[in-house]
């Protein structure tokens, strides 16, 4: 996934969940040390998913796991640093939903595909069609309807371009037959800042990023273009509930590792990152965050990014998107 700016109560949650937590170092067990870098700035949600993993498995006698920011082109920067890196399972990349969209609209010096290996996704950022809370449109079909009556006047925002959230907006608009107007945004907080000025109709963005406004009402969701219905907004229906089968997007946060990494190595990572994934603990921190836990590792993992960079792809050629 792309997270640039989140919202300030994420931010919050983060670092005083961080906090709260003991030094990694202090108690791992092993002496080794491995380096998950950060293709973002510091302080958002894949920092602080980055950092509760890490933490769970270096107090369970796993080895040390520092968190280094690498930002820069559109998590290009640190995904390359880590390409470079020597493939001893000692340089990890956190990855999310660019590292496969990236090479779709631009040329890269290396191939996520073949030059990575998958380690496990961490989690999932259930994404949402958002509205101002005082909004006429009370459901996804109000929004579409309003943009065949008028085409082109109906505005939602998102991070992009060439991101998967604007690729997810061009999937609902051939569906739905709809000409919606996509606004570009540095990030998804001032996307949601611009709903609630009335700036723009509607956004697309996480739900972590969302769930302070949806809880006091400052935004509607009206759907969500995950493949179930989200736990905590269970009357939010999915896109594809609402007869859009094929739009189904989900946000993820993951671990990758150069490609010749040793077997050996790379299925004790998968060993490590699984396991945290697992403990009550690390999800309960994740829910206070609004994270999902859990996902594919290891050959299903890479199967799901092949899966879901072909997709891309073939949205992307269609409809023309290009990273500006």
């Amino acid at each position: 996934m792309q997270w640039l700016t989140r919202s300030r109560i994420i931010g919050t949650l983060a670092a005083a969940l961080l906090f709260a937590l003991p030094s990694a170092s202090a108690r791992s067990q092993t002496g080794r040390t491995i380096r998950l870098i950060l293709p973002f700035p510091p302080g958002g949600p894949a920092d602080a998913m980055a950092r509760i993993v890490a933490e769970r498995i270096g107090g369970s006698g796993g080895p040390n796991m520092v968190v280094e920011s690498h930002p820069g082109a559109a998590t290009e920067i640190g995904t390359e640093y880590v390409f470079h890196s020597a493939p001893d399972g000692d340089t990890l990349a956190i990855i999310s939903n660019s590292f496969i969209v990236l090479p779709n609209v631009r040329k890269l010096n290396y191939d996520p595909l073949t030059d990575f290996a998958p380690v496990c996704q961490l989690a999932s950022f259930p994404p949402l069609i958002v509205v101002n809370g005082l909004s006429p449109y009370r459901t996804l079909a109000d929004l579409i309807d309003a943009a065949h009556a008028k085409p082109g006047t109906i505005t939602l925002g998102t991070i992009g371009p060439g991101t998967s959230s604007q690729i997810t907006l061009e999937k609902l608009k051939r569906a739905a037959e709809a000409n919606i107007t996509f606004v570009p945004f540095a990030g998804y907080t001032p996307a949601v800042q611009a709903v609630l000025s009335n700036t723009i109709t509607a956004a697309i963005a996480d739900y972590s990023t969302l769930q302070g406004q949806l809880q006091t009402g400052k935004l509607r969701a009206l759907a969500t273009t995950s493949a179930n219905r989200i736990a905590p907004l269970p009357d939010v229906p999915t896109v594809a509930e609402l007869g859009y089968q094929d739009v189904v997007a989900d946000f993820f946060g993951g671990v990758a590792t150069p490609a010749k990494t040793p077997n050996e190595k790379l299925m004790k990572l998968i060993g490590w990152f699984s396991a945290a994934i697992e403990d009550p603990a690390v999800k309960g921190k994740f829910a206070a965050l609004g994270f999902f836990p859990g996902g594919p590792c290891g050959a299903a993992f890479g199967a799901m990014l092949r899966k879901d960079y072909d997709e891309y792809g073939r949205v992307i050629r269609e409809a023309n998107i290009k990273l500006e």
